[in-house]
C-alpha cells in the first residue's frame, strides 16, 4: 500500500492540475527554508560574537549573509536538518491544496470538503512545529550515541512524527479528529513506515524540496485506501498499480 501510494503520487507529476500544486509546494518550500535558516543565522548572529568563516565557502554568520553565495551552500547543507521543520510547517499550509488535487484526479466522485479555518490551521501548525523541534533537540543525545547509526535515529523518530501529522491532516479533512486519530492507531506501524519513506529523501539536498509535496500526495492515498476508496489510474481503472 505505501509503495502503490507514492507510485501514484511521483505518477500524477506530469498531469497538469497537480503540476500547479507541485510548483507552489516547492515555491512555498524554498521560502519556508530560507525562513528557517534565517532564524539559524539569527540565532548564530544572537549567541555567537564573531562570524563564521568556512573553509571554500567564506563567512557566515548573521542575518545580513542570509543571501550571499556562501550562505546559500550552507543553507543546501544544512537543509539535510532543516527540512524537517519545513516539512512540518509546509503539512499546515499546503496539505489541503495537495490533496484536493490528487483527489480531482484520482477520486473525482468524493464530496467537496469544507477547508480548515486559518486560526485552527495556525494553532495546529505552531504546535506540531514545537514538538518537531523538541523532539529533536532531545533526540541529539541519542544520535550523538548512535554513531554512524546515527541516521537511522534521525529518519525513525522524523519517520514517526511527519507520518503521525500528515495522516492525522489528512485524514480529519475527511473524517474529522477522532475518527483520524482512530485509524492512525489501527494502522501504526505501517504510517510509521510512510512516514519514514518521507524523511528519508528530506536528507538530500534539492530531493528534499520535492518531499512535502509528494508526501502530501502519498498520505492522501494511504487515507483513501484504509477506507476502502479506489483511485482512477492512469489506465481510466479504478485500483492501485501493480
Amino acid at each position: 500500500m505505501i509503495w502503490s501510494s507514492f507510485t501514484l503520487a511521483v505518477g500524477q507529476m506530469g498531469d497538469p492540475r497537480f503540476r500547479r500544486v507541485l510548483f507552489l509546494g516547492i515555491a512555498l518550500t524554498i521560502a519556508l527554508l530560507f525562513g528557517v535558516y534565517a532564524l539559524f543565522l539569527w540565532g548564530l548572529e544572537t549567541f555567537t560574537p564573531e562570524t563564521l568563516e568556512l573553509p571554500w565557502i567564506g563567512p557566515v554568520g548573521g542575518v545580513h549573509t542570509l543571501l550571499g553565495f556562501g550562505s546559500a551552500l550552507v543553507m543546501m547543507v544544512l537543509s539535510v536538518f532543516l527540512m524537517v521543520p519545513v516539512a512540518s510547517a509546509f503539512s499546515g499550509f499546503f496539505l489541503e491544496d495537495v490533496a484536493r488535487a490528487v483527489e480531482e484526479r484520482h477520486y473525482p466522485g468524493l464530496p467537496p470538503v469544507p477547508r480548515q479555518g486559518l486560526m485552527d490551521m495556525l494553532i495546529d501548525n505552531a504546535n506540531f512545529f514545537g514538538l518537531i523541534i523538541a523532539v529533536n533537540a532531545v533526540g541529539l543525545i541519542f544520535y550523538i550515541f548512535a554513531g554512524p547509526f546515527a541516521p537511522l535515529v534521525f529518519w525513525a523518530v522524523n519517520g514517526f512524527l511527519l507520518g503521525r501529522e500528515y495522516f492525522t491532516l489528512a485524514a480529519m479533512r475527511r473524517i474529522g479528529r477522532p475518527a483520524a486519530k482512530a485509524l492512525r492507531k489501527q494502522n501504526f506501524w505501517m504510517i510509521w513506515g510512510a512516514g519514514i519513506l518521507m524523511a528519508a529523501p528530506l536528507s538530500v539536498p534539492l530531493v528534499n524540496l520535492l518531499v512535502p509535496v509528494l508526501g502530501a500526495a502519498t498520505f492522501t492515498h494511504i487515507f483513501h485506501a484504509l477506507t476502502g476508496a479506489r483511485p482512477v489510474t492512469a489506465s481510466g481503472r479504478p485500483g492501485f498499480p501493480g
